[in-house]
């Protein structure tokens, strides 16, 4: 009895899930979620943000006319305006003077830059890492965020919220349906998930970058606490 072949975004998921976990599993991720870091942290995150999508939207720019990643590029995926939006209302229109990205996000930038617009599997790469996560747990922390320091989609946390999307479930079904008509051969296939884990572990680094700012007895609980789960595990 033959078997369906797995999809390729089912194969994609499955083969970074570890990578992906190691991200949201970063000392800053859950601070931030669980109300622990400052007004200041949570602005050095949106500085960040805006570092990296001014590469990644430059790139799809680039690729928008691209056969292969260029039914990726959606202008309701847009998120700079958002970005330079809730840094006019956190830091003032003066943002840009007043702030700069930390040496790993810029690592991570010009890497989008050096693949995103030669490598159109790349490019894809880097779209489905950053925006099929703000459409998942992007969205769960764009609610804890805008409680904590009392912001909203109109001030302060546009980011999380994607206006032109309002069915996200439906949307990022239909996001890995393009995935999986991809036409990739196997070394096509390979670069795209090598990318995928790329991105993940340049996200890993940023946020690394990023736990300047929890406070160092939540940083030890939370060491002390994925320590007693690992030890639970090897029991």
């Amino acid at each position: 009895m033959s078997t369906a072949p797995v999809p390729f975004s089912a194969r994609l998921r499955a083969a970074s899930q570890g990578a992906h976990a190691a991200a949201e599993g970063q000392h800053y991720v859950t601070a931030l979620v669980a109300g622990h870091v400052d007004l200041a942290g949570y602005v050095d995150l949106v500085v960040q943000h805006h570092a990296l999508y001014q590469a990644l939207e430059s790139a799809a720019e680039a690729m928008r006319d691209d056969p292969l990643a260029g039914p990726f590029v959606d202008d309701a995926l847009t998120r700079l305006p958002a970005l330079e939006a809730d840094l006019t209302h956190l830091v003032g229109p003066d943002w840009a003077r007043r702030s700069a990205p930390h040496a790993a996000t810029l690592a991570y930038a010009d890497r989008i830059r050096a693949v995103a617009t030669t490598s159109p599997e790349r490019f894809v790469a880097h779209h489905y890492t950053r925006y099929l996560g703000d459409l998942s747990g992007g969205r769960h922390i764009g609610r804890a965020v805008a409680r904590r320091y009392g912001l909203s989609a109109q001030a302060g946390a546009a980011f999380y919220a994607f206006d032109r999307i309002t069915r996200p479930k439906a949307y990022k079904d239909a996001y890995r349906a393009r995935l999986d008509a991809l036409p990739l051969d196997p070394a096509a296939e390979a670069a795209l998930l090598e990318e995928v884990l790329l991105a993940y572990r340049h996200n890993t680094a940023v946020f690394a970058a990023l736990a300047r700012h929890v406070p160092d007895a939540v940083a030890d609980a939370d060491a002390g606490a994925t320590e007693a789960v690992a030890t639970e595990a090897v029991a």
